[in-house]
């Protein structure tokens, strides 16, 4: 599905984009089985169990989009362990596959390192990456958990001496709709009124369907869908719901007041799909179903017992009872019908 806008309209995008922050320009960090993969993420891939190998690709780009450009160096990779043991990580350059700002399919340099999860507990990779075109520093964070019930290390402090995303909320776990609420910080002190920005990720087919939508839509201002943005208070807190599955990034920046690069701390956020899951054409969820039904039996019982009592007398018949069942039943269904 091609894009309807032209070059450039895409250049304005961009350079309304780039305006104080460095736009939808994001580090991403996708654990994967294998580069043909890699843009196939899941909330469930940052999931490990104890012993296993982990590989962690690093790219730079839109994810809204799906858009991809060339890494212009190596990053720096590292993986602090849940007892706080901090291991550096060698980057491997490799090439994955993309699109282009114009749409057109494309290779890009990108990086990717492996480590093994030793420890129960929460694992954080943490990325630095510099890029002198959007003139900004990356730190970006990535959980890994590992272990039932050993929820710990998510919330560690990792990049104290730059901009950091530290989350009040426990990053795994949660499903759509849920509160992300967090602190920035910057050499370890709160970043206040400070600009967060929050985008999810788009996979290549859905990224065309949905900016094509997007554009059509919202012809007066598409990114303003692409890239979210909140404030943080005084004491650099802040939230945003996330309201839809998937791979969402959160961004604190520090913007440069001597006019050097700006610094920013991102975090990764893998959401889950709804749980419980409504009920296959029931349009409610599976516990709205549950009263509906428990209501439903409540009032068969009580036609059964008028229909018992009814057929106790003397003027009642086996046909007279029988009519109050069914109007019971029929109420049953009735409550059910409603909620649908």
């Amino acid at each position: 599905m091609n894009k309807s806008i032209t070059t450039i309209t895409v250049a304005a995008l961009l350079l309304t984009l780039c305006t104080g922050l460095a736009g939808a320009h994001f580090t991403m960090v996708f654990p994967s089985d294998s580069e043909d993969t890699v843009w196939d993420v899941t909330p469930e891939d940052y999931i490990a169990s104890l012993g296993e190998t982990k590989t962690v690709y690093v790219m730079w780009g839109h994810p809204y989009e799906h858009i991809s450009f060339d890494m212009a160096s190596a990053p720096e990779i590292s993986v602090t362990k849940p007892d706080g043991a901090v291991e550096q990580l060698t980057p491997e350059q490799i090439t994955v596959p993309g699109q282009h700002e114009d749409g057109t399919p494309g290779d890009f340099v990108a990086y990717k390192a492996s480590f093994t999860v030793d420890q129960d507990g929460d694992s954080i990779v943490l990325v630095k990456y510099e890029d002198p075109d959007e003139d900004l520093i990356d730190y970006c964070k990535a959980v890994i958990h590992c272990g039932l019930e050993t929820w710990y290390g998510w919330d560690s402090e990792v990049a104290a001496e730059q901009t950091e995303v530290i989350p009040y909320v426990r990053p795994y776990g949660m499903e759509e709709g849920f509160v992300f609420s967090g602190n920035a910080k910057y050499k370890g002190q709160p970043l206040p009124d400070a600009t967060v920005e929050v985008e999810k990720y788009h996979t290549l087919e859905l990224g065309k369907e949905i900016v094509e939508v997007a554009e059509k839509k919202f012809s007066y201002d598409p990114p303003m869908v692409y890239t979210r943005q909140v404030r943080t208070n005084q004491n650099g807190d802040f939230s945003y719901t996330l309201d839809e599955p998937g791979i969402w990034f959160v961004c604190a920046a520090k913007e440069s007041d001597t006019g050097g690069r700006t610094i920013r701390g991102v975090f990764i956020v893998p959401v889950l799909d709804e749980f419980p899951e409504e009920a296959e054409g029931a349009g409610i969820s599976s516990a709205e179903l549950q009263k509906a039904i428990d209501e439903a039996k409540s009032a068969a019982e009580e036609a059964k017992a008028a229909a018992e009592h009814a057929a106790s007398s003397a003027t009642s018949s086996p046909a007279f009872g029988a009519i109050f069942v069914a109007i019971g039943l029929f109420a049953a269904a009735f409550i059910v019908a409603k909620r649908r």
